[in-house]
């Protein structure tokens, strides 16, 4: 079983708690406009992602279940154009967009048996495709690592063993993945080295 996977039970709890504790941790913020510790990102611009992320998971949920054919976002443009526009809400309307995108898709999770899990979705049009049972963990982790970036307290000693361990082996997996695309990357410019070649020559 893959332990990112829908058929982990701990992991829609998880979404559920972690998305309480950090809505505990974002009403208490003197404000929204301060650094977070994701490089030229205020707050604000966390708190925004983490709903249209929200947003976007819903989709993917809608997607799976009923055949939408949605994808996460529209685009990548159009996605930072949104953060961008949230960024400078008030504290509280940011909080309250956390609070509902974040409902919304807490309703939506459920509805993920084990039919949709092998389904294939796409973040963008065309571009970088997830399994359905993935849903879940993702979020799981925008939530844990976007509550540390608003450095606010929450640190990663403060999230359960067993969910540390699980990033870790996620991340150490998409390394590894990387390590193949880009084994698999030099080795096609390799070869189309080989064709222009043959082709000059």
């Amino acid at each position: 079983m893959d332990p990112t996977s829908r058929d982990d039970p701990r992991l829609v709890d998880a979404v559920r708690s972690h998305t309480d504790r950090l809505l505990g941790t974002a009403r208490a913020l003197d404000d929204a406009a301060s650094p977070s510790l994701c490089t030229g990102w205020s707050r604000g611009h966390v708190l925004t992602h983490l709903a249209r992320n929200a947003d976007g998971m819903a989709a993917l949920v809608r997607a799976a279940v009923d055949g939408t054919g949605e994808t996460m976002y529209t685009s990548d443009q159009a996605r930072d154009a949104d953060i961008d526009a949230g960024a400078s809400r008030p504290l509280t309307e940011l909080v309250a967009d956390v609070e509902h995108s974040a409902a919304v898709l807490a309703a939506a999770l459920p509805r993920l048996g084990p039919d949709h899990h092998g389904i294939r979705l796409e973040r963008t049009p065309g571009v970088h495709l997830m399994r359905a049972a993935r849903i879940p963990f993702l979020r799981l982790r925008e939530v844990v690592y976007h509550h540390v970036d608003l450095d606010a307290g929450f640190t990663f000693v403060d999230v359960e063993p067993w969910l540390v361990r699980l990033f870790v082996a996620d991340e150490e997996a998409r390394l590894d993945e990387n390590a193949r695309h880009r084994a698999l990357a030099g080795d096609l410019l390799w070869r189309a080295r080989g064709i222009r070649t043959e082709r000059t020559s």
